[in-house]
């Protein structure tokens, strides 16, 4: 069995002449500031050119299923996904492929000379993991899940597993997004990973599902990533002292097969650029540069985009909240006073009050402090809107909100993201429509 990396959590696997692609991503960056990491670029003919057996996407956020890689495949391309809404399926359709087949948990599904089980993750609504077999060998690829008690029950009897293919980076997203209750220190490995690797008994296990950071000026870089390859390569030989860590940069191929693993011929259409092993460098005590500060590294929108942005910040903010249901336990539930700050691309801020109870919101012109502050750059927040931007890519800050408050109670993050299933797959889909498609 021939397994390659393509980037981030994205894998080719090849076996007695079949190559299925696992959720493929083809771009740098992708999801609009996910920068590959280590750095690579992408030969796009001879992505064109490639003619996989079939495409397996584990779940629909957009580092893993994205519509612009996609459209640089052929359209007769089977593409396999494990997703509970219909509205995904569609938009892969809509860009014209042919065969686009829903994945259920535990029903293998045979492409040639390999076998994928989808198993159960821990949000089962959300994504899932692969089994893969072929040649006699076991590889799981975990993706970015976490493991299900039950679905490591399952998967004990075929231990030792060949290849374990572990999300290594725990990112902490709600630290950057509300700085203020960041924790300290260093950051320790989940408590439960020891027991669930050493059940599953690897010969080889692969730091997998992180190949990514931002911008290279941002300071998420030291704030999101709190795990090492080096620190994670300790803790396997502490845990599995007969396993060997290997780690797959982008274009790194590798044969598995009974006796061992040697290297193999790289992916000719991803190409490293530059130094290939670097590691993160995390640093728990690193101060947020102001929001000010931040939104000045972003174009300037032009007038209509910046019109969209206060427009939705006096009326359109209002009706997505009033049409919202609010959660018993909301903060939002007493009366309060919350404050939005949207900063353009010079550092200026416009500044929103708005007296909320319930599900009733309106602009206040009072003088009462807030007691919750959210501040995002005015570019990110017309990017939200208009382009399906994720949360942790959108430098939204969170001050002063109380310490058992739940951060996405915010009413910002609720409303640009309650109900917004696949908002960025249907950007990518709306600009490819009005683009010659990459294959017919």
């Amino acid at each position: 069995m021939k397994i390659s990396r393509i980037l981030h959590a994205g894998y080719a696997i090849e076996s007695g002449g079949t190559q299925i692609l696992f959720d493929p991503v083809f771009e740098n960056p992708f999801s609009r500031n996910c920068h590959a990491y280590p750095e690579v670029r992408f030969e796009l003919a001879q992505v064109r050119a490639l003619r996989p057996d079939a495409v397996f996407i584990s779940h629909f956020h957009d580092d893993h299923c994205s519509l612009e890689s996609l459209d640089l495949l052929d359209r007769a391309t089977p593409i396999y996904l494990y997703c509970l809404f219909d509205e995904l399926f569609a938009m892969i359709r809509a860009l014209g492929f042919s065969s686009v087949e829903p994945l259920a948990l535990d029903v293998p599904v045979q492409i040639g000379a390999i076998e994928v089980i989808p198993r159960r993750a821990l949000e089962a609504d959300v994504d899932s993991m692969f089994h893969i077999r072929a040649e006699g060998l076991e590889v799981l690829n975990v993706v970015d899940s976490w493991m299900d008690p039950e679905t490591l029950e399952q998967l004990k009897p075929f231990a030792p597993w060949d290849m374990v293919l572990w999300p290594f980076q725990t990112m902490r997203e709600v630290d950057v997004i509300a700085p203020s209750r960041a924790e300290r220190g260093p950051a320790a490995l989940p408590e439960e990973w020891p027991e669930q690797l050493q059940a599953l008994a690897p010969r080889y296990v692969v730091p997998s599902s992180c190949q990514f950071r931002q911008e290279p000026w941002s300071w998420y870089n030291h704030a999101l990533f709190p795990i090492t390859y080096r620190q994670f390569g300790a803790a396997i030989a502490e845990w599995l002292p007969d396993a060997q860590v290997v780690r797959l940069n982008p274009s790194v191929s590798v044969e598995l097969d009974a006796a061992g693993l040697t290297p193999s011929s790289s992916l000719p259409w991803v190409v490293p650029v530059g130094e290939q092993d670097v590691d993160y460098e995390y640093d728990p005590g690193i101060e947020p540069p102001p929001t000010a500060e931040i939104a000045r590294h972003f174009v300037p929108l032009t007038a209509e985009q910046a019109a969209l942005v206060l427009d939705f910040c006096r009326s359109g903010l209002l009706q997505r909240y009033a049409d919202m249901e609010l959660p018993e336990d909301s903060y939002f539930s007493t009366p309060c006073v919350w404050q939005l700050s949207v900063y353009d691309h010079d550092g200026q801020v416009q500044q929103f009050r708005y007296q909320i109870h319930g599900d009733h919101i309106a602009l206040t012109g009072d003088e009462e402090a807030p007691s919750w502050l959210t501040e995002i750059p005015m570019a990110k927040l017309y990017a939200g809107l208009a382009l399906g931007e994720s949360l942790t890519s959108m430098y939204m800050r969170i001050n002063g909100a109380p310490a058992d408050a739940d951060i996405v109670d915010d009413p910002l993050i609720r409303t640009l993201f309650d109900n917004a299933f696949a908002a960025y797959q249907a950007a990518q889909l709306k600009r490819l429509m009005g683009a010659p498609q990459g294959r017919s």
